[in-house]
């Protein structure tokens, strides 16, 4: 059989323009066998052409084709079938004037399709089946505007079928952008810094408030601290389905949202774990993105986190008004006490203030008062409702807790900013606290600074400034005075740091600033003592008691095994004493007694220097304080601060055994103890030495001062420098030693210290003396 195909003629009557592709004419040729000719499809034919038999050939005749022309041709599959579906063409690509090639702006994004297609292709293909039996459904609840059929406002109303499709659209949309939103969404690992600092707070000795520091009045409180009737109290006020929510109010946060949405205000509509959530981790920022945020923060929170530790930091991080932070400092300001003994009364007049503290603290206007008391009664009835608070004891808090009406705050300020200055660093540096780490707060420091002790030193130096402004205005602008009590177990009970920390900003009580002067030759004393002397270069040294006599005169040549000492300049040094007022040949206990200056210069040099610092050393004073290793090393070049030198002082009253000073006792952080270093102990001299020295001081203060030593135990000594610069007192009595230093610099002009010019008084009756015998309470 043979059959011919016509082609389209490329020159057809002239009719295509120049260029152009001619569509192609597809022409069936007739069959050369005989066959039945019937209406319908003939046997080997398709509804859409002939088909031929496996062994049929065929002829296909072409007219002129154009090398720039192209034709399809549509083959019917031999065995009777239609082929399958032909490839994807590829994008089509102009030919651009000039010959250029253009790349197709929709090649790539076809691309993706495609593969996207290949695919889904085996999803596709077995979802087909539910698509055709969905789509009459899906076509009806398409809605038709205005729906046929139907008269008046009722063409524009949906059917409930396609009521019921917009809300299950709703909810399905809603349910995954929840899902996406909450699986995207992480508890932040940090937490806002503002919330979780907290301010430090200073105790006395006795246990109460001193001073507080930090910007935040926060100290927090472990949950068990805290009595359960005050947390009832709270959850009563916030949230009393606290336990059993999962984190979230759905109806709070529909409330919150209408609120902002539709109104434009803004409610809070949270539970305590959104409201913690948004104390610790967001800002106060009231904006649905921060809501949402909120309520899927809050959502892992509550799967992550146990109840009662969630309770715990909202109580915390809570705001109480006048500046608090926490319900322990709240209770502090509003009732003077720890939150541990708050009754369930004041309790629930301290959360009602969670509703906003300028709305109900009641002492800031009537109005606010009111508002209070019908809170407060309100929130006491709900306790009873939720099972918290029995009738009985209901019945009993009838009268409004009225709080304080002033803020008791401990402000450091004048002499308490030099006490905690002082435990400040004493903490960090002994609990290996970085700055960082003490500033974030809430530590508790409890001090070894004894209130009245401090009292009565201040009020003394107080005074004695007064007299001395009084006396002679302009030499005491430049007096200053430096005073510390130390006792024997290596307590700071009490320092004079200065007038106002704020006018004055370095301490007193801390400084080195001007040598000690012969309230240094106890240390010499007792070096000679506990290591004996040397007269020669070689051999062992030779014991010393208190009755070995020295030269009392003054301008006595100091001399070494060699001879006399030169100085560099060629002089032979001499040492003098107070008006230079010879004593003759003196045993050390009566050159100590009556402040003989010349014999412990020559005992220091038959000692050997370094062992006189040494032992100074380990009785107090730090290695930083000492001069040159010259013979005036024994009367006092060494520059002390009034703190060492007393606690120097004390090493003799305690047996020779020597406690380094410590102004902290204990720390802790919102009620863990945290490891304090155990200040230093050692043996700085022995007993036997130690009672020799003391009793020396004993001599010294009934000698100079016969009246009081008559009735008062006491032993003290004054100090003397060249120069007139200084003038001091250490005295000892009942286990506390107190230095007290008077000096002038200006300030203003150099560091170099002035003469007294009669700002310290008479030897007999010196300021020091005055001020010590004051402070101590000796008559």
């Amino acid at each position: 059989m043979t059959e011919a195909g016509r082609g389209a003629d490329a020159n057809d009557g002239g009719r295509r323009g120049r260029g152009r592709r001619a569509a192609p004419k597809r022409a069936w040729g007739r069959r050369t066998q005989d066959s039945d000719r019937e209406a319908g499809p003939e046997p080997g034919t398709t509804p859409d052409g002939p088909a031929f038999e496996p062994e049929a050939t065929m002829q296909l005749r072409v007219g002129e084709i154009r090398p720039d022309e192209t034709m399809q041709l549509k083959i019917v599959a031999l065995d009777g079938t239609r082929p399958g579906p032909e490839p994807e063409p590829e994008p089509a690509v102009a030919d651009e004037p000039g010959g250029a090639r253009r790349t197709g702006v929709l090649a790539p994004l076809l691309t993706v399709l495609a593969v996207l297609r290949r695919l889904l292709a085996p999803v596709t293909a077995k979802l087909a089946p539910y698509a055709e039996l969905a789509a009459p459904y899906v076509r009806k609840l398409r809605p038709e505007y205005p729906r046929p059929g139907r008269d008046g406002w009722r063409r524009w109303m949906p059917s409930w079928r396609q009521w019921l499709a917009g809300w299950l659209a709703t909810a399905g949309v809603t349910g995954l952008f929840l899902t996406v939103a909450y699986a995207a969404t992480d508890v932040p690992t940090n937490l806002n810094s503002y919330a979780t600092q907290q301010d430090n707070v200073y105790f006395w000795s006795d246990g109460t408030p001193m001073a507080r520091t930090g910007w935040v009045r926060r100290q927090a409180m472990p949950l068990k601290d805290i009595p359960e009737g005050v947390r009832w109290a709270v959850l009563a006020a916030e949230n009393e389905s606290f336990y059993s929510d999962p984190g979230i109010s759905g109806k709070g946060i529909t409330r919150a949202l209408w609120r902002t949405v539709g109104q434009g205000a803004t409610e809070g509509g949270s539970t305590i774990t959104q409201q913690y959530v948004k104390n610790v981790y967001l800002n106060q920022d009231q904006n649905l993105g921060r809501k949402l945020t909120e309520a899927m923060i809050a959502l892992k929170l509550d799967n992550r986190m146990s109840k009662d530790k969630i309770l715990e930091g909202y109580l915390n991080t809570s705001w109480f008004g006048r500046g608090t932070y926490g319900i322990q400092r709240a209770s502090q300001a509003y009732y003077g006490k720890d939150v541990s003994k708050l009754n369930p009364s004041e309790a629930a007049m301290l959360a009602s203030l969670l509703k906003g503290a300028g709305l109900y603290d009641p002492t800031l206007s009537a109005a606010n008062h009111r508002r209070a008391v019908e809170r407060w009664s309100w929130i006491l009835d709900r306790m009873v409702k939720i099972g918290k608070l029995s009738p009985a004891e209901r019945a009993k808090y009838t009268e409004f807790p009225e709080p304080l009406k002033t803020l008791q705050i401990y402000d450091t300020g004048k002499q308490s900013d030099y006490l905690v200055e002082l435990a400040s660093q004493y903490a960090k540096k002994n609990a290996h606290l970085s700055d960082k780490e003490f500033d974030l707060g809430g530590y508790q420091i409890y001090t070894t600074f004894d209130r009245k002790r401090e009292s009565e030193l201040t009020d003394a130096v107080t005074k004695a400034r007064e007299a001395a402004l009084k006396k002679d205005p302009k030499a005491a602008r430049s007096a200053h005075y430096g005073a510390a009590s130390v006792a024997t177990d290596g307590r700071i009970v009490a320092v004079y740091g200065g007038p106002d920390h704020r006018k004055q900003g370095y301490n007193e009580s801390n400084a080195t600033t001007v040598p000690a002067g012969s309230a240094f030759t106890p240390f010499v004393y007792a070096a000679g003592l506990e290591h004996g002397v040397h007269k020669t270069r070689e051999g062992p040294a030779t014991p010393v008691t208190p009755e070995s006599v020295y030269d009392g005169d003054d301008a006595v040549p100091v001399t070494t095994p060699e001879g006399p000492y030169w100085d560099r300049s060629g002089k032979k040094v001499a040492a003098h004493n107070d008006g230079k007022r010879s004593y003759g040949p003196i045993s050390l206990r009566q050159a100590l007694a009556r402040s003989v200056n010349t014999p412990f210069m020559q005992l220091g040099m038959d000692t050997g220097l370094e062992r006189v610092k040494s032992t100074a050393q380990a009785a107090g004073l730090l290695p930083s304080s000492f001069g040159p290793a010259t013979p005036a090393l024994s009367l006092g070049t060494s520059t002390p601060s009034t703190i060492r030198m007393a606690s120097g002082y004390a090493t003799f009253s305690a047996e020779g055994r020597h406690t380094e000073p410590y102004s902290v006792r204990r720390v802790t952080r919102n009620g863990a103890g945290v490891r304090l270093d155990a200040p230093d102990r050692r043996r700085a001299v022995s007993p036997q030495v130690a009672r020799q020295v003391s009793e020396a001081l004993g001599d010294n203060f009934r000698t100079s001062h016969p009246t009081p030593a008559a009735t008062t135990p006491a032993a003290g000594k004054d100090g003397t420098t060249e120069k007139d610069t200084a003038l001091w007192y250490t005295g000892t009595l009942e286990s506390v030693s107190t230095a007290i230093v008077v000096y002038r610099i200006d300030l203003g002009k150099s560091l170099e210290p002035l003469p007294l010019d009669g700002l310290a008084g008479t030897r007999e009756n010196s300021v020091p003396y005055g001020i010590w015998s004051q402070a101590v309470g000796v008559g």
